[in-house]
């Protein structure tokens, strides 16, 4: 069976016994779990010992699929096992540890995973990585937010396939890494507004990011920011323009910070590999509010997966 392996980490501002006492208690993964996200009705079942040798997580749902994880080693402060066991999609297994080490006054916490795709998945493995491993980035980014602030800004709501459009932006494009990608589109949005007001151009309060190429392997991103505007033939010098006539997307909206943009974009994703479907345009996010005016935990964003 093709083997693989999936390790992340993060810093968190906390001493290891404590990073450890969240991560080691069952009953905390329903708040900072990167996949329950995309499906938070999904059964989730914890034993009533949830933080010792023997204890249990287990879940199933339409999005999630279904599974089971077990506490196989506890060494406080330093060393998590577990066993884990998948039912859905497909069976398999997996092993998987969290490691904690200090580094400075905070803790260096490392998410690991060893298991391996049935044969006829060889073909799956490279983006099995991809996947898997932004997920774990995502849920260490949210048990960051939770121990660091006692709560995770981030609400997901699965609505559909939708109709949307028809819509005309204009804004700037740019390529950016993962680690630039917030710098570099409120950089665009800004930019695109200023000239848009030294236009008579209508345009509207939301903003609009239309993602062109996304290279999961090397985390880089091709997109477009601007504004969304009134008149499908405005066309500004020094912008790029994009449209979409009106089509049938997969919509999620998210409630919550920017940082957790990745936990809707995960479960528009996970719908559409569920419901079989195929996109066919340039998958596209809608901010329905800013930061200026809003705090983060209050901040609108739609996502839309345009398919066929």
């Amino acid at each position: 069976m093709p083997k693989f392996s999936v390790s992340k980490s993060i810093e968190v501002d906390a001493s290891p016994d404590r990073v450890f006492e969240v991560v080691s208690d069952f009953g905390t993964w329903r708040t900072w779990s990167p996949w329950l996200c995309a499906e938070p009705e999904a059964k989730v079942v914890v034993s009533e010992n949830s933080n010792s040798v023997g204890s249990s997580y287990s879940w199933t749902g339409d999005l999630v699929g279904e599974g089971s994880m077990k506490h196989a080693r506890l060494v406080p402060g330093k060393h998590i096992e577990e066993q884990l066991q998948f039912v859905r999609p497909w069976k398999s297994q997996a092993q998987v540890t969290f490691d904690f080490k200090t580094k400075n006054n905070g803790t260096t916490v490392t998410w690991t995973m060893h298991s391996a795709l049935p044969f006829f998945l060889f073909w799956m493995k490279s983006m099995m990585v991809n996947v898997i491993g932004m997920d774990y980035e995502r849920g260490l980014k949210m048990l960051k937010e939770l121990i660091e602030t006692g709560e995770v800004l981030s609400t997901t709501k699965v609505r559909g396939v939708e109709p949307v459009g028809p819509i005309h932006m204009v804004g700037v494009r740019k390529k950016c890494s993962m680690a630039e990608i917030d710098k570099a589109m409120s950089s665009a949005i800004s930019e695109a507004e200023s000239k848009l007001c030294e236009t008579n151009i209508p345009y509207e309060a939301s903003k609009i990011s239309v993602y062109h190429n996304v290279d999961l392997k090397e985390k880089t991103f091709d997109f477009t920011a601007g504004m969304i505007v009134n008149d499908s033939s405005a066309d500004v010098q020094g912008l790029a323009t994009w449209s979409l006539p009106q089509t049938r997307a997969i919509a999620v909206g998210h409630t919550g910070s920017y940082e957790n943009l990745g936990n809707p974009w995960g479960a528009a994703y996970k719908y559409l590999e569920h419901k079989k479907l195929k996109q066919k345009e340039n998958a596209f996010e809608i901010y329905r509010n800013g930061p200026r005016e809003n705090a983060p935990a209050d901040l609108i964003t739609d996502i839309f997966v345009p398919v066929k």
